[in-house]
């Protein structure tokens, strides 16, 4: 007996094709593959009982990666030290120390941007020699706790770059050595006047005090001399520098002081 060949017809043979294209389709898009795939097998799609092509797929959605929260709060500080920043500041310059008996403290500038707040570096620092106090006097070589606008700098060398009022003069000088033996000389280099008991607006050299002489004053941050200060912040002349091109008058920029546990507060 002679067998015969199998025989499809013409009809048979185009609905086959037309299942193969469309099993392909499907199979392209569960398996979600490349967009030049899922491109070519939506053309090739069958079409609609109108006659009319199908419309493509909609593309999948591109994954948003999200960014990391912002602090709202300045961490570190309670609500009694927040109370005292301007709600329009937003560069605040947080002096960490130690202990409240310390002279060792940690510097860092925190920015405000789209209600939160992002920490720049960890500067190492110097403050008073005693330490901390809540109510400063003349000679009592502690460091003020408290929150101070930062408006007005200085120095013997010339302005690095600060957005804030710059006085240059040689009168920004000292000599001498300081507590531990290490010479003095430079640390008025760069200068940005604290306001405590002084008149905003002036220049650091500037003697106002409007609480009295004895309430001490002509408290800045200032290049670091290697040793502990009479009440001065004291930075290395890197940082000074950086933190002079950084503070902005627009940002409202304030220094908050204290020993960590007083700042908790």
């Amino acid at each position: 007996m002679r067998l015969r060949r199998p025989y499809l017809s013409v009809t048979t043979a185009l609905v086959v094709s037309a299942l193969g294209v469309t099993a392909f389709h499907h199979v392209a898009e569960d398996d979600n593959g490349p967009a030049s795939v899922r491109a070519e097998s939506t053309e090739q799609s069958a079409t609609t009982a109108t006659g009319e092509p199908e419309p493509p797929s909609a593309a999948p959605s591109a994954t948003v990666q999200s960014r990391p929260r912002l602090p709202s709060q300045l961490p570190g500080l309670g609500p009694k030290t927040l109370a005292h920043i301007p709600a329009d500041t937003r560069q605040v310059l947080v002096v960490t120390g130690a202990a409240k008996n310390s002279a060792s403290s940690q510097a860092v500038l925190w920015q405000r941007v789209d209600g939160g707040w992002i920490r720049g570096e960890v500067w190492a620092a110097h403050n008073g020699y005693k330490g901390w106090t809540d109510k400063h006097y003349v000679g009592d070589l502690h460091s003020p706790i408290g929150v101070f606008g930062l408006t007005d700098a200085g120095g013997r060398l010339a302005d690095p770059g600060t957005g804030l009022p710059y006085h240059q003069s040689g009168a920004f000088s000292v000599s001498g050595t300081g507590f531990e033996g290490e010479p003095l000389a430079g640390a008025f280099d760069y200068v940005v006047a604290l306001n405590y008991n002084r008149q905003p607006g002036t220049s650091p050299m500037d003697g106002t005090k409007p609480l009295g002489a004895s309430r001490g004053g002509g408290i800045w941050i200032h290049v670091d001399h290697g040793g502990p200060t009479h009440a001065c912040i004291s930075l290395s002349k890197a940082h000074m520098k950086q933190l002079l091109r950084a503070l902005d008058p627009a940002d409202h920029p304030v220094a908050v002081l204290g020993d960590a546990a007083s700042l908790a507060h």
